[in-house]
């Protein structure tokens, strides 16, 4: 479905019918921030029924069970280590998919407009560029929010079959953080899509940071100690500005049933993601306020 056909019927209501502010609130700022809010849902709503309309969640959902299945049908090294060994890859398979699925779905939203030239009249009707960002990013993050409820409600059934329990609290506290660590991946990626024409470019280089995040972020600090100046302060700057994405890596307390992490730095933890999403979000709409159409 065209964004521009979809927005056509949720444009913002005119002033006369939109609510009254709050005597907090100014009229300008409420009708401001009314209209943003409706017509981010308008073209969330587009982005979520485009990614279920293609193949890309279903073929990795398929993937993730088979291999899953597959694996947790043999018997290596006893019920508990098999048990442990079948829930370590089955949240590397989730993983793994859902970082495929928020790169590759963020980083076609703009370009894919731009090249249809459906961007045009979406931003002749009362949407500014801010709204459009916007609206993409909750699309894609509430889509991926979907698949990942989803994806951890089938490991949740095969790892219950498999151990008898059930601990809810810490399936959801490994749900949420995979969640906000997937909205910093997907800001990251509208930026980048900003930035570079193709969206195959943008999925190279946002996987390769990523992964790169993912793999060596933690080490940077200790990198920096062998290393003379400026170079040491250089990592050292580099360590503390990226976002770290590995600290919303929660696997290891499933598979080890360690149970929960302490509530306050699991909100912390959110809060953080909250930041560097809103820091991202801002750092798409300025550029992509001065990036030409044509």
């Amino acid at each position: 479905m065209s964004a521009t056909r979809f927005l056509s019927r949720a444009a913002p209501l005119p002033p006369a019918a939109a609510p009254a502010a709050t005597t907090l609130i100014p009229a300008g700022a409420a009708a401001a921030l009314s209209a943003t809010l409706v017509n981010a849902q308008a073209i969330a709503g587009v982005v979520i029924k485009e990614l279920y309309r293609r193949k890309d969640f279903y073929v990795l959902f398929i993937l993730t069970a088979l291999i899953t299945l597959v694996i947790g049908s043999a018997n290596f090294f006893g019920e508990a280590s098999t048990a442990r060994y079948l829930k370590e890859i089955c949240l590397l398979l989730i993983w793994i998919a859902a970082l495929v699925m928020a790169v590759t779905t963020a980083a076609r939203q703009i370009p894919t407009e731009r090249e249809n030239r459906t961007i045009f009249p979406l931003l002749a009707k009362p949407v500014t560029r801010q709204h459009l960002v916007l609206g993409k990013f909750l699309g894609c993050w509430l889509a991926c929010g979907l698949a990942l409820l989803v994806f951890y409600v089938f490991f949740g059934v095969v790892s219950g079959a498999r151990e008898h329990e059930w601990p809810l609290g810490a399936y959801f506290q490994a749900l949420t953080l995979h969640w906000f660590v997937s909205g910093v991946i997907i800001a990251m990626t509208l930026m980048g899509s900003v930035v570079f024409a193709a969206p195959s470019s943008t999925n190279t280089i946002v996987l390769l940071v990523t992964i790169g995040i993912f793999l060596v972020g933690r080490h940077l600090n200790k990198m920096a100690l062998q290393l003379s100046e400026p170079a040491q302060t250089l990592v050292y700057a580099v360590y503390f500005m990226i976002p770290h994405l590995e600290l919303f890596d929660v696997r290891d307390l499933i598979i080890h049933n360690w149970g929960t992490i302490p509530w306050l730095i699991w909100l912390g933890a959110l809060g953080y993601a909250a930041v560097f999403m809103a820091l991202f979000l801002t750092a798409s709409c300025l550029l992509f306020r001065r990036k030409g159409l044509n």
